[in-house]
């Protein structure tokens, strides 16, 4: 079977049987983004796993609608057709998955709002790097951000393109994912993420600079009035160069600004 576009099937069985053994899944509803052809399902399933699968290819909705009738029909698997950005999910507690290399962050995001205990998920080498990379580094960006700020995040397995079918251009790093709560109290975790954003699209730009590029995002006197009550050292520095306390400080600054809705 050639595999749909942007999706790479694992078919290193000793990487599967490991991705399957990196948290104990017995007894636990276990989310499955993109299944392909089964194989991790399969091992998640021999490890007492209930697996939720999400798959947005329908060929493979039916392939896997048929491998598996025995283990849907006796409830151990649910099937969900869709897209994992934005389908409805059943409740799940841990989440194992070899996501898609072109929806890695809007699922990625997506996962840390909606709450898991942990996950164990595949990403592209590259991208994995940019969400442990620490600030003043030249990787650090929005990802780094927002998911130390919500999660820890531990490499566990490095795997080459000869893994997969067909063989992507890159490697390949398995990382788990533990959420914790915010290391800095964040009054209002959408103006939170609407900063981080701001401040990154205009990464080459200092931070009092980037805020006053935010008008989209924020009312200009509340830009303003965050600018005035920010130390200036901080407005003069880009934002890979800051802390997560000072991310934190600037949104609850924009947060508790009147005028801000």
């Amino acid at each position: 079977m050639s595999a749909p576009r942007d999706q790479h099937f694992l078919v290193d069985r000793r990487a599967v049987e490991k991705i399957a053994s990196f948290v104990d899944v017995s007894g636990r509803r276990v989310l499955e983004i993109g299944p392909g052809e089964g194989v991790l399902t399969r091992a998640l399933l021999d490890r007492g796993a209930t697996v939720v699968a999400v798959e947005i290819d329908p060929a493979l909705v039916e392939e896997l609608e048929v491998a598996f009738a025995d283990e849907i029909a006796e409830g151990h698997l649910v099937i969900v057709p869709g897209d994992a950005r934005k389908a409805d999910l059943p409740p799940f507690d841990i989440v194992v998955a070899n996501l898609p290399y072109s929806a890695s962050s809007k699922i990625t995001f997506r996962l840390l709002e909606i709450g898991f205990e942990v996950a164990v998920l595949m990403y592209q080498k590259e991208f994995a790097q940019r969400m442990i990379a620490p600030p003043g580094t030249p990787n650090v960006g929005r990802l780094s951000v927002m998911v130390q700020t919500y999660a820890s995040v531990k490499p566990l397995l490095d795997l080459s393109p000869s893994s997969f079918r067909p063989k992507p251009q890159v490697r390949s790093w398995v990382v788990r994912v533990t959420p914790h709560e915010p290391p800095y109290p964040i009054m209002d975790r959408k103006t939170y993420a609407d900063v981080v954003r701001v401040l990154f699209s205009h990464r080459r730009k200092t931070v009092r600079k980037g805020l006053r590029s935010g008008k989209d995002s924020f009312p200009p006197e509340t830009i303003e009035r965050t600018v005035a009550g920010l130390p200036d050292d901080l407005l003069q520095r880009r934002p890979e160069d800051l802390t997560l306390e000072e991310f934190a400080l600037i949104a609850n600054l924009m947060s508790g600004c009147p005028g801000n809705e």
